[in-house]
């Protein structure tokens, strides 16, 4: 338990966001009975069926694998337990925008995810949902190994993220379309997980080599519309972390761990909480701190430094 301790929150988010991604998959994995056989049908493909340019398989009927999938529907929009509507706010501002149509499903689910964003959680999705902090974390951790530095030809600030989320929400309004989920690396990588279509490697390639060679947090910490929106939803949210500075000793490990590193300034100088909108909660600077001058506290009460 010693040695698994300093990583309970990163195991903790790294279950969360491979069990939703199974359990998306077997949502939406159905069984066929054809030629007196049961077969399972990973994304409702029935191409293996296919013969001499016939399909007789198209017309059978197709059942979920399960009789209450847990999740069904893919990260924009999707059912919980069956009847528990959930929708990715930006997703829902591009449909409105598009003049798309709205069910009060949709209605519903974008209400729900912004109470629980909104009053809880904050960027938490970022952290603990979103299959690309998989793929960045992986990035930064060659990063730090091979000893990997940013190119200088290339400097963004952190609110280019913000002019995205503009520049997605108008494009949307102007062209008809969902601007950003179009293009978005993390829905390509799952419509190809979920529904076998799309081409969500090279996404996923693409952010992978920008942020190992080019940037370090570049996708997630400073273009990413997505983070923006959570940001902006979870600014008063109610989970934070909280830094003790009697138990500090400056050894500065959370800065350097930290994929959002400009909101510690606090960290050596000051007690309180981190009360920055761009804080994922992914507790990487809690684990690393071997002080315990860092952990999570729900309230957001502000401490005075320790006289």
């Amino acid at each position: 338990m010693k040695k698994i301790y300093p990583y309970r929150f990163l195991l903790l988010r790294r279950f969360f966001q491979i069990s939703i991604i199974i359990l998306f998959i077997l949502g939406n994995t159905s069984i066929i009975h054809f030629a007196n056989t049961s077969h399972i049908l990973l994304s409702g493909d029935i191409s293996s069926f296919a013969s001499d340019g016939k399909n007789l398989a198209v017309s059978n009927t197709k059942t979920h694998l399960f009789d209450q999938p847990l999740l069904l529907g893919n990260l924009s929009a999707s059912k919980a337990l069956g009847f528990i509507p959930l929708t990715d706010p930006l997703a829902f501002l591009q449909i409105l925008l598009s003049g798309g149509a709205l069910s009060l499903d949709l209605i519903l689910g974008v209400l729900i995810i912004a109470l629980i964003y909104g009053v809880f959680f904050g960027r938490g999705y970022c952290a603990f949902v979103c299959p690309m902090n998989l793929i960045t974390d992986l990035a930064n951790f060659l990063r730090r190994i091979f000893g990997v530095k940013n190119t200088r030809f290339l400097a963004l600030p952190r609110n280019t993220r913000y002019a995205i989320l503009v520049l997605s929400l108008m494009l949307s309004l102007l062209l008809g379309v969902l601007a950003w989920e179009v293009i978005s690396p993390i829905s390509m990588l799952y419509r190809s997980l979920i529904f076998g279509i799309g081409s969500g490697i090279f996404g996923v390639l693409i952010v992978f080599l920008f942020d190992l060679f080019v940037m370090k947090n570049g996708f997630c910490g400073h273009l990413c519309p997505l983070g923006a929106t959570y940001g902006l939803i979870g600014k008063k949210s109610l989970i934070k972390v909280k830094h003790q500075v009697d138990r500090c000793t400056k050894c500065m490990r959370c800065v350097k761990i930290c994929p959002e590193n400009q909101i510690l300034g606090i960290i050596g100088k000051t007690s309180g909480v981190i009360d920055d909108s761009a804080c994922i909660k992914c507790g990487r600077c809690i684990e690393v701190c071997n002080d315990s001058a860092l952990d999570f506290n729900i309230f957001k009460l502000l401490q005075k430094e320790n006289k």
